[in-house]
């Protein structure tokens, strides 16, 4: 039967990973409403509680982890490290970024990706945060960098990075997404886990000037110059145009401080631009050089890459906004249920655009939903933590998330996007993921139409 007939198909997953028979009970057993789910879901909570207070009013002479006390609490601890950089407990040493073998030919062409199913609200350790790098990264002395302003502006400009840490400055946390992030998913590769699929996404509180304030100060004229070109100052000369029409808005920054600190030499170090909803490509590190003109520059990095190849041939270019997107972080790709009971779906939202309105979340397959709760606080272009309630009945269960954006933007299904876009792109992937929950309680990718 052809898969358009049927939106809930299943079309591929790793070999020996599906259960066909138990994909098809997980269609025939969707039967049960909102209703019936809270009523379950209350009710094993409800245990739960009951189960912990019981625990709690019983003596505990029956625990040896009670009787016996662990050496922490009889003896001194380590000394306080006073000269040196927190680090995380060895006990988190898994939580960290990873590469992907063979997707890039050099380590300098570097792509490390964020541990979403690992962390907890919406900020990024700056430690975890996503690297794209093109030709390495740098460790650049700040008393000797310098950013120029040219272009069409009355007075050209050459700020030190003390002239920019005078100025007025704010702070805004932000999302930043690689244009490539979900890119082999378009490809039918279904990848193990949520950090390959969609870990090149990472969110901040971003510290700068607005880039507006630095063009006034040099006299720009907006009324010609309609595009900005961003130049950074590592051996890639990475440059990508900037519509005007963000800069005005006050939003783009010229940033030099990330969660609190300064910028990572990874993240940009000492200045790079914050270009909220766009793709982290334009967010251009190591920045050295603005431009101010009156028409798209074209550069490589515009002209070759990041471009849609569309089903007629034609690319797609400067498709710079990220769509609204969300995943299911937990659970997801190569973990494990290990019982039955009640669970806490839960994952990440965002949208380029402005807040996420709203996030849907189905447990079979995308043929039911239910709205999520929104975890406080919901802000522009910034990543969204949403959850909801399940009770997992032991049986074969699809997950899925749904986000819907201020705009009135719904996050399109795998076939509704391919529709548009056919299947020959890299970039700009925002389908619906799906994890398929086995009988065994472990939990893979696997895509559905």
């Amino acid at each position: 039967m052809d898969s358009k007939q049927m939106p809930g198909r299943l079309l591929r997953a790793p070999e020996n990973f599906i259960d066909p028979a138990g994909v098809r009970r997980v269609v025939a057993e969707a039967k049960e409403g909102r209703r019936d789910f809270i009523r379950s879901a209350f009710a094993a909570a409800a245990a739960v509680a009951s189960a912990g207070a019981a625990r709690a009013a019983a003596p505990a002479d029956g625990d040896p982890a009670i009787l016996n006390l662990p050496e922490h609490t009889k003896g001194l601890g380590q000394p306080v490290v006073t000269d040196g950089y927190g680090q995380p407990s060895k006990y988190e040493r898994n939580v960290q970024r990873r590469q992907s073998p063979g997707l890039t030919q050099t380590s300098q062409a570097s792509v490390s990706f964020a541990p979403l199913q690992s962390l907890f609200g919406i900020v990024t350790p700056s430690g975890l945060h996503f690297e794209r790098h093109h030709q390495g990264w740098w460790d650049i002395d700040p008393s000797k960098h310098r950013l120029m302003l040219n272009g069409l502006v009355k007075t050209p400009k050459v700020f030190t990075m003390d002239e920019i840490m005078r100025l007025p400055a704010v702070s805004r946390f932000h999302f930043i997404e690689c244009g490539a992030n979900t890119g082999m998913e378009w490809g039918n590769v279904a990848v193990p886990t949520c950090q390959y699929s969609h870990g090149m996404l990472s969110c901040s509180e971003f510290t700068g000037v607005p880039l507006i304030t630095l063009l006034e100060l040099a006299g720009a004229d907006l009324k010609k110059g309609r595009f900005m070109l961003a130049e950074g100052a590592d051996g890639s000369s990475m440059t990508r145009t900037i519509p005007a029409s963000l800069v005005e808005s006050g939003e783009v920054l010229v940033a030099y401080g990330q969660n609190g600190e300064m910028l990572r030499p990874e993240n940009g170090y000492p200045l790079r631009l914050v270009v909220p909803g766009v793709q982290g490509v334009s967010w251009v590190k190591y920045l050295r050089r603005i431009e101010v003109g009156d028409q798209p520059w074209g550069a490589k990095d515009e002209a070759i890459h990041y471009m849609d190849l569309m089903p007629d041939g034609l690319h797609r270019q400067y498709t710079s906004i990220q769509e609204c997107k969300s995943v299911v972080t937990t659970p997801s790709g190569g973990q494990v249920l290990l019982d039955k009971g009640y669970y806490s779906i839960t994952g990440l939202a965002w949208s380029g655009r402005g807040r996420v309105r709203r996030v849907d979340v189905s447990v079979d397959g995308g043929r039911n939903w239910r709205t999520a709760r929104l975890q406080e606080p919901v802000m522009s272009k910034c990543l969204t933590r949403f959850s909801t309630d399940w009770v997992w009945d032991g049986k074969p269960a699809i997950i899925q998330s749904r986000a819907i954006d201020e705009t009135g933007y719904v996050q399109p299904a795998r076939r509704q996007l391919r529709e548009v876009r056919g299947t020959r792109s890299i970039y700009h992937n925002n389908a619906i993921q799906s994890w398929l929950v086995q009988e065994s309680g472990e939990v893979g990718n696997v895509q559905v139409a």
